[in-house]
């Protein structure tokens, strides 16, 4: 069967981003594989909130205020136009190996009251190369390691996989990547190449689908993405070896495929994508939220916002020009997405990377 790929439609945007005056739309249909729009916004329409971003991986918001990780270490604070960043004191060495350092973050359903937070991070010490997942309190302005929840998750050369999300169960995810070593992502006893499932406390919930143990979901290249339908329906987003990329969704206990097959190859046992960029395309899709039926991914690779359509198994892209986009958070009207041109694989233009907004009414 044929694949498809999208044409990505704009120039790499100058820092004043100008648009053309009106967007342009491609539309395919070739076999079974969905219409792919290609569309853009108006630059007038996106607002940059924040500049001179680093490197930065995973975005929370409260009230007005963003805090926002950044690999190398540090938690930006984003309040009234004022932009603040704080080294975060950790107990280990963070790790500076590609793609790792500091990355999943989210703020405790009580963090008004509690001031915890929940961070995954790559480290080394005398033992090796690890991840680990903690609990981390601000106190007088400053952000500190206060438990570790898991710890020696696998760590390779790249694959740290490391977004956090707390579900509607009020349990705590985190994706766990192959580490570079793919049997792991098989082997049921690893934490490699997993999508983890904990209590806020790091017990292991009663409920997960194996006894005794953290993994929720296996069989798991290196995934970045984790959201909820407003139904329940958990999705992740995972990126295929070089091409094949993935859009699951996730079901606890189940087998992914990752290395006996991906992308569109089906086996016994084993849970194919609802969508895959085919062998032709690379979205390298990270961080992603949920609205009005549509799936709203971060591309990299891809640089590109898409939007898939679960109900009519589209899918398009709706913001490019911006470079590589790390993560994206939705909250009411407005859409959230910073860029990550300045992770040593993009063309980071004059005060990358940033964070922008944009309102779902100006998408349309």
């Amino acid at each position: 069967m044929k694949k498809i790929s999208a044409s990505l439609l704009l120039s790499l945007l100058m820092i004043s981003g100008c648009f053309p005056s009106k967007p342009e739309v491609i539309t395919h249909n070739q076999d079974d594989n969905p219409i792919i729009e290609v569309s853009q916004v108006y630059n007038s329409e996106l607002e940059a909130v924040a500049s001179n971003l680093k490197t930065p991986w995973a975005i929370e918001k409260i009230g007005e205020t963003f805090y926002i990780t950044e690999r190398q270490g540090n938690i930006v604070k984003i309040e009234n136009g004022q932009v603040e960043r704080k080294n975060v004191e950790l107990e280990k060495e963070l790790s500076q190996a590609n793609e790792g350092g500091l990355l999943g973050f989210v703020l405790d359903p009580d963090f008004e009251n509690s001031n915890l937070a929940y961070a995954y991070y790559t480290y080394e010490d005398s033992s090796g190369q690890f991840n680990r997942i903690v609990k981390l309190i601000l106190k007088e302005n400053t952000w500190n390691e206060d438990s570790v929840l898991l710890d020696k998750i696998p760590s390779g050369r790249v694959h740290h996989g490391g977004r956090l999300e707390i579900g509607p169960d009020n349990k705590l995810y985190a994706t766990a990547g192959d580490a570079t070593e793919p049997s792991l992502a098989q082997d049921k006893n690893a934490l490699a190449g997993k999508i983890l499932r904990l209590n806020l406390d790091g017990s292991i919930p009663n409920d997960n689908p194996f006894q005794n143990s953290y993994v929720y979901s296996y069989g798991h290249r290196n995934s970045q993405g984790i959201v909820w339908a407003p139904d329940g329906t958990m999705y992740a987003s995972e990126h295929g070896n070089n091409r094949n990329d993935e859009i699951n969704r996730i079901e606890p206990g189940q087998n992914y495929g990752w290395p006996v097959i991906e992308g569109n190859v089906s086996q016994e046992g084993m849970m194919t994508p609802i969508f895959t960029s085919g062998n032709d395309t690379t979205w390298a899709p990270s961080g992603m939220d949920f609205y009005d039926g549509k799936l709203y991914v971060a591309a990299l690779r891809g640089t590109a916002l898409l939007a898939f359509d679960i109900e009519k198994k589209e899918y398009r892209e709706v913001i490019t020009g911006l470079g590589r986009i790390r993560d994206v958070y939705i909250e009411g009207e407005m859409l959230y997405f910073v860029t990550n041109n300045t992770d040593g694989r993009g063309n980071p233009q004059p005060n990358d990377d940033k964070l922008y907004k944009i309102s779902f009414s100006q998408l349309k």
